[in-house]
């Protein structure tokens, strides 16, 4: 059977990188595949493993970065908590996109929000004796696991999507209840999923959060795109949904790769509320010299790891948050364009044989966004991996995310444009006719 992909060409590439499984492979493993397979057969995929943005970084940012370097700030370390210009805006955006009030002494810069993921697992696992697991409400980023891993601390998971709404209290109930959990993590909007929690669901979350003394770690990457709503207006209804309208608790991951388009500059935001900042936990000084969050979290943690964001890209970031605390940047409007692809791409797979996997956000329909879950009949999401691989489409299996949907696949619609609509339509066209849903026969080139 001929495929788009030369099978001999794909075959020998997976040989070279020794995966075991390609359909398990981390989404960088897939990354370096598929680019090895590019290159060597000189055709180029429908690229969807990775979440890596497709728009170019707002002029406003640019402007302000270049304006700091020519000023000067590269020869001079930054503050490693943040320049004070952009503590205060990071403040302000808080307020007016979340509508909760954090003061700018914990708003901060991290190399990413992977940095801040990083950090708030750290200092959460260690705050007080006998809680050092992490809760993980999966579907979810698989590298966040990867990152407990690396730092040693132990975590549990479940698949949320069949605990929505009023299932989530006891599900969520019956892992905190036993005393160990430090930090409950979760995306929102989901990454791989693409579901938002509720208002409902993030009271019940913040609620249990201050019962049980735990800490949420509310990853906000992809914040104000679930367009089924506008929240592009500073300081107007509709405010972004968060926990931190339901508890003290909580611990704000905000990414500037997503929805400021900034993914090269590696700079995210994190955003602590004064009464965890100011706290105490007893198992944080041997760690990091002190027992108070706060200082366990900047002079520890922060500092140990990087010693703050690059210089100017502080004030970039600190330009473009001015722009939209101000009300003369849309954010919002600009990274839209990622649902239209996502709409058009859905149905596209639709058309041709495949199911979404998580359709649903209670009784509304998902979302078009960021991402979207597929699977086809007669694959598990592992085997559905490969086999698309000879098809010029790149993907990877939610098993690797911590769903419970193994059959499923992750799809990141950032680097598709229009102008491979076509392509994809013929791909995808292609494997439908080599794999009839009649039929047992599978092709499977492993």
């Amino acid at each position: 059977m001929t495929t788009p992909i030369d099978s001999i060409i794909i075959k020998r590439e997976i040989e070279k990188m020794g995966l075991t499984s390609v359909g398990l492979a981390s989404i960088r493993e897939l990354n370096r595949l598929v680019n090895n397979i590019e290159a060597a057969a000189n055709e180029t995929y429908i690229r969807m493993e990775m979440g890596v943005p497709g728009l170019d970084p707002p002029r406003i940012a640019i402007d302000a970065e270049i304006d700091a370097l020519k000023k000067g700030v590269g020869s001079k370390y930054p503050p490693f908590d943040g320049i004070p210009e952009l503590k205060f805006e990071i403040s302000r955006f808080v307020k007016n996109f979340i509508d909760v009030a954090i003061g700018p002494e914990s708003c901060f810069p991290t190399v990413g929000s992977m940095q801040g993921c990083y950090m708030a697992m750290m200092c959460t696992t260690r705050r007080l004796n006998g809680k050092n697991k992490i809760l993980f409400l999966d579907p979810g980023f698989p590298v966040n696991k990867r990152q407990a891993s690396v730092i040693g601390v132990p975590y549990d998971h479940f698949d949320v999507y069949d605990y929505r709404g009023d299932k989530l209290r006891a599900k969520l109930e019956s892992y905190l209840e036993k005393g160990d959990i430090a930090s409950v993590m979760y995306s929102n909007p989901n990454n791989p999923a693409w579901f938002c929690f509720t208002d409902q669901e993030l009271q019940t979350i913040g609620e249990l959060a201050t019962e049980y003394d735990c800490i949420v770690m509310e990853d906000l990457a992809y914040f104000g795109m679930d367009f089924r709503k506008d929240y592009s207006v500073p300081g107007q209804e509709p405010y972004i949904p968060s926990v931190a309208k339901y508890t003290d608790n909580y611990i704000l991951l905000i990414s500037s790769s997503k929805s400021f388009s900034l993914a090269g500059q590696r700079i995210g935001m994190t955003a602590i509320p004064e009464r965890l900042f100011n706290s105490e936990g007893n198992n944080l000084e041997p760690y990091f010299g002190s027992n108070k969050f706060g200082y366990a979290y900047i002079f520890g943690a922060m500092y140990a790891l990087s010693s703050g964001v690059s210089h100017s890209n502080q004030w970039g970031l600190a330009g473009l948050l001015k722009a939209v605390n101000d009300g003369g940047y849309n954010f919002v409007d600009s990274v839209k364009v990622y649902g239209d692809r996502a709409k058009v791409m859905k149905k596209l797979f639709t058309d041709n044989g495949f199911q979404i996997v998580y359709d649903m956000d209670e009784d509304e329909k998902i979302a078009d966004g960021f991402y979207f879950t597929i699977s086809y009949p007669g694959f598990s999401g592992v085997e559905l991996v490969e086999e698309l691989l000879y098809y010029g489409i790149s993907a990877i299996s939610l098993t690797t995310t911590g769903s419970d949907k193994h059959e499923g696949l992750r799809a990141c619609v950032s680097q598709t444009g229009p102008d491979r609509f076509d392509d994809l339509e013929n791909r995808l066209k292609t494997f439908k006719e080599d794999h009839p849903k009649d039929s047992e026969f599978k092709i499977i080139h492993m």
